[in-house]
């Protein structure tokens, strides 16, 4: 196979890929699903990342997000609306990030 077929069938493969995930309402890869500042008193932000297969993770970062950032708490959840959750509770509520992102049991 040469590059040419490569190419058209990663196309393919992508196409069905795509049309999977907007069947079962998934978030492609690297999605942002939400983005806040954590509060107004620090610089750090809330931001929810979609996996690409239904879940997310929840992250607590400093800096510029995409480009420079440092993570302070994260935490992978198995659906996309429980990371969601997570964060607006650390957001809107002002939740512990050390208490909301600890892995759970």
């Amino acid at each position: 196979m040469n590059i040419s077929e490569k190419l058209a069938e990663l196309l393919i493969l992508q196409e069905k890929t795509d049309a999977i995930r907007e069947e079962l309402k998934l978030a492609p890869p690297g999605k942002v699903l939400f983005l806040a500042p954590l509060d107004v008193t620090t610089e750090d932000t809330v931001v929810v990342e979609a996996d690409g297969f239904g879940g997310a993770t929840t992250m607590v970062i400093e800096g510029n997000y995409p480009v420079d950032y440092v993570i302070k708490f994260e935490r992978l959840f198995p659906r996309e609306r429980e990371a969601e959750n997570a964060a607006e509770q650390l957001a809107h509520r002002r939740a512990s990030p050390g208490l909301i992102l600890a892995a759970s049991e």
